[in-house]
């Protein structure tokens, strides 16, 4: 292995990169306040925005689980990497050069990139050989699979669909001649091992490339064209460290910007369908890779929406519209349609965002639909859906035969949790009234059976709709959402309600803020002028680092002197040490910078008001002892000291 990344080459990484172009292609960012961003953390599972990023400082922090760290660390987090290898993709994606300690040119391995790059590059080459295969005579199958669908080389070339030759190693060979090597190849997904060494994973295949928010390749869909052919239907690059099908969306990558903008995303089936839609102006269409629609792909869905708790969030509006968002599903109209819809409405309380069901009548998939219909097929489709709770409940409904007295009270019973399931108490009784109308019951005891649901432990007497796994019952709304063991946030609180605590806490937060609006006396305070531990030892890391006067000197930079400020912390310290430099500031008539001066301020003043207390002390004793020198000395460092308290004063 190649040896440690240089320091000055991990700091000229740090300065070159923008931490919020990197957080932001995971994370919706929105202002909250001057100079901070806030958003959902893509860590952890929540709904009101306590992930906080502060540009200008380089730093992020979520209040709801605790982490925090760097752009480094943040890559580190998100794509569980090392970090040598976050530090390589940063230094890839921003062109910075790296040099290892104590190894040869190319490591001891023989590598001269980044192993992530590496894979990264390999991937982007793969796609290329795939186009270009598109246009022999071989691929005429291929092109003849998209032409069926109304999909013409134009539409190939904007979703960068391609062809994997049929022979064994083809791609093999292509990259092998480019430099890679076989471990490589194998990393990155594509080649398997062959008796006479490694081959080509995908072969006689339609290509689809995957990509990331970023719009690098991370791996590929491969559709199979022949029906004798070997190999299932569907083929997907395997789990590697670019590809995670969980958390992946195809055509996030181009859909990402319509969904800001539009507020909705449209969740296909297919990457055929995924293509007709955004031909057909619904340019917020994405599909999963692969497999089914889980939590994974749930929290990229909130991320790219912005899908954030508020009064109003999944309200509709008279016009069609929702506050806070809409999430359309589309589903073949099939079985397997169903038991995917039901599923999808087992995971609808994890969004605020309104959720919506759109099925064609006659169950045809937005790509048929295209086929048969043209671009204003598929936008009508869209158009047509409908809630998610009706939808299902009415789906659920159709399993028993409502013309029999037996089949009604079996569609009473299966319906009533669903209803119970409604955040909404408005929504919950409008179709408490409307199932009471389907199932042909008297309404008060409809009311009855959904409120008895309601009072029924998450997973007791819970209907299973998908039709496969118990695991996928639909259970109760608005539970309580977890948080960190404490109950602290990930603030660094021991006892919030504590004022001794929350003004040492708002010290170090515009110490570690502004250090250059600090006054340079606040290095003379003494170790024990903070009274709670965790903050003390906050305050210890900046002494250790210079204090306010080594980042604000000749030679200050902030973002070094920050650095430095938390590699001298321990871990929980240093993580601490993120939060209080991300946090929100008070608004004040001054500003932030106005605001962080004045509660500084107001700390030294109140330890300088003790250290007179202490000297007029010390001078009553000496007065006493008949040290007449000692005790002019005491009242010569009083005046002193009234003359700098003052000298803190606001005019």
């Amino acid at each position: 292995m190649a040896g440690r990344i240089r320091r000055e080459d991990i700091e000229a990484v740090r300065q070159a990169v923008r931490i919020e172009q990197i957080v932001g292609e995971r994370v919706n960012l929105k202002r909250a306040g001057t100079g901070s961003l806030s958003g959902l953390c893509p860590f952890h599972d929540e709904r009101t925005a306590s992930f906080h990023l502060r540009p200008q400082h380089g730093l992020w922090h979520c209040f709801g689980c605790g982490e925090g760290g760097d752009t480094i660390a943040f890559v580190m987090k998100a794509d569980a990497l090392s970090f040598t290898e976050a530090v390589e993709y940063l230094a890839s994606r921003f062109n910075v050069p790296i040099r290892y300690e104590d190894s040869t040119p190319g490591g001891a391995d023989g590598r001269s990139e980044p192993k992530r790059a590496r894979l990264l590059e390999a991937n982007r080459l793969a796609a290329a050989f795939y186009v270009e295969q598109l246009a022999p005579a071989e691929a005429r199958p291929a092109r003849d699979f998209l032409r069926a669908r109304n999909l013409d080389r134009l539409a190939a070339e904007r979703f960068g669909v391609g062809y994997s030759p049929a022979a064994w190693d083809n791609l093999t060979r292509h990259l092998r001649g480019r430099g890679f090597t076989e471990a490589e190849l194998a990393a990155a997904g594509l080649t398997v091992p062959g008796r006479m060494g490694p081959v080509d994973r995908f072969r006689g295949r339609l290509m689809w490339p995957i990509r990331d928010l970023t719009g690098a390749v991370v791996g590929f869909g491969a559709r199979r064209l022949e029906d004798s052919g070997q190999g299932g239907k569907y083929l997907n690059t395997p789990e590697t460290i670019l590809y995670h099908k969980s958390q992946l969306l195809y055509g996030a990558d181009l859909a990402k910007t319509a969904i800001a903008k539009k507020g909705q995303i449209v969740v296909v089936e297919g990457y055929t369908d995924v293509m007709a839609a955004h031909l057909s102006g619904v340019e917020e269409a994405v599909a999963t890779c692969g497999t089914a629609f889980g939590q994974g792909h749930i929290s990229v869905v909130r991320r790219l929406l912005g899908d954030v708790a508020s009064p109003s969030a999944g309200v509709q509006m008279a016009d069609g519209s929702t506050l806070g968002g809409r999430v359309v599903f589309t589903f073949d109209g099939d079985e397997a349609g169903r038991k995917a819809a039901m599923k999808a409405f087992g995971e609808e309380q994890r969004f605020y965002a309104g959720t919506y069901v759109a099925v064609a009548p006659q169950g045809q998939d937005p790509c048929e639909i295209f086929v048969e219909q043209g671009a204003d097929g598929v936008r009508q489709l869209v158009d047509s859906a409908e809630t998610m709770f009706r939808w299902a409940i009415l789906a659920t409904l159709r399993t028993v035969d409502l013309e029999t007295v037996e089949g009604r009270a079996a569609g009473l019973r299966l319906a009533a949790p669903m209803v119970a399931g409604i955040r909404d108490d408005g929504m919950r009784r409008d179709y408490g009234r409307l199932l009471a109308g389907w199932v042909g019951q008297d309404e008060a005891l409809v009311r009855r059976e959904v409120a008895a649901a309601r009072r029924r432990p998450p997973n007791q007497g819970r209907v299973n709709l998908s039709g496969d796994n118990p695991a996928n019952a639909v259970g109760g709304r608005g539970r309580a959402e977890a948080r960190p063991a404490g109950g602290s946030g990930g603030r660094g609180w021991s006892n919030p309600a504590d004022e001794v605590e929350r003004k040492e806490h708002e010290v170090l937060a515009a110490v570690l803020q502004y250090p250059g609006l600090i006054p340079p006396e606040f290095d003379d305070l003494g170790g024990a002028v903070f009274q709670v531990p965790q903050l003390r030892a906050v305050h210890d890391s900046v002494r250790a680092a210079g204090g306010v006067r080594a980042a604000d000197g000749p030679d200050g930079d902030w973002a070094k002197w920050m650095a430095t400020v938390r590699d001298l912390a321990a871990p929980p310290v240093a993580n601490l040490v993120t939060a209080l430099a991300v946090e929100a500031l008070p608004v004040s008539p001054g500003g932030e910078a106005g605001y962080a001066r004045g509660v500084v301020d107001g700390l030294m003043q109140l330890e300088m008001t003790r250290q007179m207390g202490e000297l007029r002390a010390k001078m009553g004793r000496c007065e006493a002892a008949g040290d007449a020198a000692g005790a002019a000395a005491a009242l010569a460092e009083i005046n002193r000291l009234i003359v700098r308290r003052e000298a803190l004063r606001p005019d």
